[in-house]
């Protein structure tokens, strides 16, 4: 029996096809403002240290808290005795009056100073010479003397309002706008510097000051908080009409303070009495703030 061979192709055995995951393909290419954008998004959240989500939750426990609960600051508790007032020209412009509540209780001594400077001719026709972030500072009256029995009772009184204060937990004694205060020290001021004299043909060492003491005549008024007032004034009172009139005396341009230089800083150190003269016109307004009239309502 022959047998038929069959020339059939070999069927071979399709290949196994593997899975083989394409190759990540490359972000699109910005262009570089938007690269810096793209980076700075994602970057906000850890270079702020906290997450959208978290920083919601705070705004919101934030929102949450009463008002009531913050604490007033010291000076719109204290009793008002005496109200003065303070007529105000900027430029040679009427800029309105300036109405102030005296705490006679809390501050006998300096409401008394105060009161003194207002009724006569102390502050009528002198000037503010300083504006700063967070008040205004009049000149006072320059040529009264700087009688030490005067300020450290003025110096002594403002220790006292401001243990008052930090009792009912208030902070800061000058921890908000419209406070009036009478400078009593300058924190700025250097020791006396020893110095050497030849009296009756003798040498003798004495002390000299460099810089102007304050005579407790000068006074400011807060435009915001400005804490570092309680190491130098005594609170006296405060704003009750007028604000505006404050507003308008901070507005003022004044000559650029330079006490950054180094230049400054090294005659300050050395005692340069042309520092001392410099210093004293830094932050003093280019237009000439007055008042014109003052006095105490009946």
């Amino acid at each position: 029996m022959s047998q038929q061979i069959l020339n059939t192709p070999k069927q071979t055995p399709a290949p196994t096809q593997r899975h083989h995951p394409s190759p990540p393909q490359p972000p699109p290419k910005l262009g570089r403002r938007a690269a810096a954008a793209a980076i700075a998004i994602a970057a906000a959240p850890a270079l702020l240290g906290v997450s959208p989500a978290s920083s919601k939750a705070q705004e919101a426990e934030a929102a949450a808290v009463p008002a009531a609960e913050a604490a007033p600051p010291c000076l719109a508790e204290l009793p008002v005795t005496a109200k003065a007032f303070l007529d105000v020209s900027i430029g040679g412009e009427p800029a309105g009056r300036i109405t102030v509540g005296l705490f006679g209780d809390a501050a006998p001594a300096g409401v008394s100073r105060f009161l003194s400077l207002v009724t006569g001719v102390g502050y009528r026709r002198k000037e503010f010479v300083k504006i700063v972030p967070g008040y205004v500072q009049h000149s006072g009256v320059v040529s009264y003397p700087a009688i030490p029995a005067v300020t450290d009772r003025l110096a002594a009184e403002a220790e006292a309002v401001r243990a008052r204060c930090s009792a009912g937990g208030h902070g800061p004694v000058h921890a908000a706008a419209n406070a009036v205060s009478i400078v009593v020290r300058d924190p700025s001021l250097p020791p006396p510097k020893p110095k050497l004299v030849a009296r009756g043909g003798k040498l003798e060492v004495e002390e000299e000051q460099v810089g102007v003491v304050p005579n407790g005549t000068e006074f400011v008024v807060t435009t915001e908080a400005a804490p570092e007032l309680d190491a130098s004034a005594v609170l006296v009172g405060r704003v009750l009409d007028g604000m505006d009139v404050v507003a308008k005396i901070a507005a003022v341009p004044t000559v650029r303070d330079n006490t950054g230089s180094p230049y400054f800083r090294v005659a300050k150190l050395i005692g340069d009495k042309r520092a001392v003269v410099a210093e004293r016109g830094f932050n003093r307004p280019y237009t000439k703030i007055l008042v014109t009239n003052c006095g105490v309502f009946s």
